[in-house]
């Protein structure tokens, strides 16, 4: 069981300020008047201690406080390019960013959580008792802002007054991850105090890239102390190595979640958009996909913005599941954004207007941003991730160098988007009324699935498997992304499972309200359906229709053919729908090759995540059942229709 405060907290080991009088005396010999002033709003020691020692440890030349207000901000983008760490590109607003070529990733062989003894890590992750990390963090950030500016960011991950808010501070000596946490988050300078009392936390984050050198880099570290909710990060820029606000917290969120909230809140890995229903109603959906699996593009495919990234939920008083958003802005991959799928995303990158920071992308030789898939004439040379590119260039290995790495980002505010809602301000959240689960599965799953009961829900998250992307150094080939939120789950699976049981079958929750839980796959390709080659079944923008489907099943209004992994939509709906939805012609030869159940393959997933699961402690007993029971039916109609099983076959198996 997690113990939150428990153990010696590292950086106060290291700064030895252990109260406030002690930390304001660090204060008074190392800010100047302007910044003394600003952090003099500041009275609880908790919050004071953290500063003051992160302070004592890096040993920066300069300390900056940021108030979030604009003169802050233009002071932040300068320093930015002043230090080389952005360059401004021709576009007004639009800057670049470069990480070394070796670290265009997270950096999960360096990733570590500190943990006391007793404590249980996900199998998932890297382990390292609390004396080590003393001694790592010690080593690799002891001085490292020397000759540098720190800058300290007070920020709320989710709107300040929500009850599953989290604020949050980011201590960091680069310009580039204090401007992105100013796009990407709230700026809560004047609240966070406020906020930390009323919710009972805060997180800390502490970051320095150091020299930024690629000899460096095998001495990154990316360290999480969940009893204390900080992280320590050196060595390294990739934002999601440094910009913990993100990736980091969302960790100590789950735990949260599942130690402290348990079967009343939940953090997730979600989208959470609007999808326009008859009578001009709009019904909100939230989605776990993998980075890199299309859950931007998800996202977009809603009518009404509120994120692309990450969800907090909670039970509300009236009975249904409310989501907030934890950001404020966009950290998404390029590649495969382009006009024809991510139009409204497309008018902020390519039109003035929007303060946008690019990573890792090709500048070509007119300072414009370019990518793969971006759907535009490729150009004849410019610059990368790697240093100078030309078309047809090649690598040592004689690979053809790409025009941009496929973990390509763009930063920017949420607000710049024609679909933005100002319900992602509301405290509140959104009323949550579809779920959905997605990865990139090439050959099995149909396009949607709808659980029949809460727990078939939960199994769908639990068996997300998708081809690795390449937000990871190191990864590669098909592997298993339970809920899209293996990485980021800091404890046994086995405990993140259970509170997923445990809140998606509460009580609290009304049966008017209780959400339609789905799988979503638009990756299969025609070879795995009997055709040649690895194309799409369908196209992007079909997910549109697959959103619109799952609203009016929300409410009641559309049928559904039953079968052993869920219920699968009609045929003569689906026709409607893309007719009405994107003014596309749904032939059935289409329906049938997309939506017929390829048995063998269904069974090999389940068999894969059965014994998967088996390997790991304390996995809930109820997924072990579903999978059986969703095994015996598979086989069943196996037995009967053979090893591919059409929609007609399923309506047949029905009557009889």
């Amino acid at each position: 069981m997690l113990k939150f405060n428990h153990g010696p907290d590292i950086v106060e080991e290291i700064g030895k300020v252990t109260n406030a009088e002690q930390a304001r005396e660090v204060f008074k010999t190392r800010l100047d008047e302007v910044h003394l002033e600003r952090i003099s709003i500041f009275k609880e020691a908790a919050v004071i201690k953290k500063i003051a020692n992160a302070i004592v440890m890096c040993n920066p030349a300069t300390v900056y406080v940021n108030t979030g207000s604009e003169e802050d901000r233009d002071f932040i983008r300068n320093l930015a390019l002043k230090n080389g760490e952005e360059e401004k590109l021709p576009m007004e607003g639009h800057t670049i960013h470069f990480d070394l070529k070796e670290e265009q990733g997270r950096i999960i062989d360096r990733t570590y959580y500190i943990a006391n003894d007793d404590e249980l890590v996900s199998s998932l992750a890297k382990r390292m008792s609390r004396r080590e990390a003393l001694e790592v963090v010690a080593g690799g950030m002891g001085g490292i802002m020397e000759g540098m500016t720190m800058i300290i960011g007070f920020y709320c991950r989710g709107p300040v007054g929500s009850p599953v808010s989290n604020p949050a501070m980011e201590i960091t000596s680069s310009a580039y991850v204090a401007h992105s946490a100013e796009l990407l988050y709230r700026n809560c300078y004047a609240e966070f105090e406020n906020e930390a009392l009323r919710l009972g936390h805060f997180y800390t984050n502490i970051h320095s890239q150091g020299l930024n050198r690629p000899e460096d880099l095998p001495d990154a570290r990316v360290l999480m102390d969940r009893s204390h909710r900080t992280t320590y990060s050196f060595k390294c820029t990739y934002a999601g190595n440094t910009l913990l606000l993100k990736k980091g917290n969302h960790r100590f969120s789950v735990d949260k979640a599942v130690y402290q909230g348990r079967g009343k809140e939940l953090a997730e890995h979600m989208f959470i958009t609007g999808v326009r229903g008859p009578g001009g109603r709009t019904t909100w959906a939230t989605g776990a996909a993998p980075s890199g699996c299309g859950k931007t593009t998800t996202a977009m495919a809603g009518d009404r913005f509120v994120g692309d990234d990450l969800a907090q939920m909670w039970i509300a008083g009236d009975g249904s599941i409310r989501s907030v958003n934890p950001e404020c802005g966009i950290f998404g991959i390029v590649e495969d954004v382009n006009w024809e799928g991510d139009p409204m995303l497309m008018k902020c990158l390519r039109q003035p207007g929007t303060e946008v920071i690019w990573s890792n992308v090709l500048i070509d030789e007119n300072g414009v941003p370019q990518w793969t898939g971006n759907g535009e004439e490729p150009p004849q040379r410019g610059r990368n991730f790697q240093g100078a590119w030309h078309r047809g260039m090649k690598d040592e290995n004689g690979n053809p160098v790409p025009i941009s790495h496929p973990n390509a980002r763009c930063t920017l505010s949420s607000s710049a988007l024609e679909n933005y809602s100002s319900k992602a301000e509301d405290p509140a959240g959104v009323e949550t009324r579809i779920i959905t689960y997605s990865g990139r599965d090439s050959d099995t799953m149909p396009p949607v699935w709808v659980a029949r009961t809460p727990d078939e829900g939960v199994v769908i998250g639990a068996c997300i498997v998708s081809a690795a992307t390449a937000t990871e150094v190191g990864a590669t080939g098909v592997k298993r992304a339970p809920w899209a939120n293996a990485p980021f789950i800091p404890g046994s699976l086995g405990d993140y499972m259970a509170a997923q049981f445990e809140f998606f079958n509460s009580p609290e929750i009304a049966p008017a309200k209780r959400p339609v839980m789905a799988g979503l796959n638009y990756f299969l390709t025609h070879e795995a359906r009997g055709g040649q080659g690895k194309k799409l079944l369908g196209e992007k923008r079909d997910v549109k229709v697959w959103l619109g489907w799952l609203e009016r099943r929300a409410h009641g209004e559309v049928e559904a053919l039953e079968s052993p992994i869920g219920y699968l939509p009609c045929y003569d709906d689906l026709k409607q729908l893309f007719k009405q939805i994107i003014s596309k012609e749904y032939p059935k030869e289409l329906y049938d090759k997309q939506f017929s159940l390829y048995l063998d393959n269904i069974l090999a997933r389940i068999e894969m995540q059965m014994e998967a699961y088996g390997k790991e402690e304390n996995i809930p007993a109820r997924l072990f059942e579903v999978l059986r029971e969703q095994r015996q039916g598979l086989l069943q109609l196996k037995e009967r229709f053979g090893p591919v099983v059409t929609p007609d076959q399923l309506q047949k198996a029905a009557r009889n």
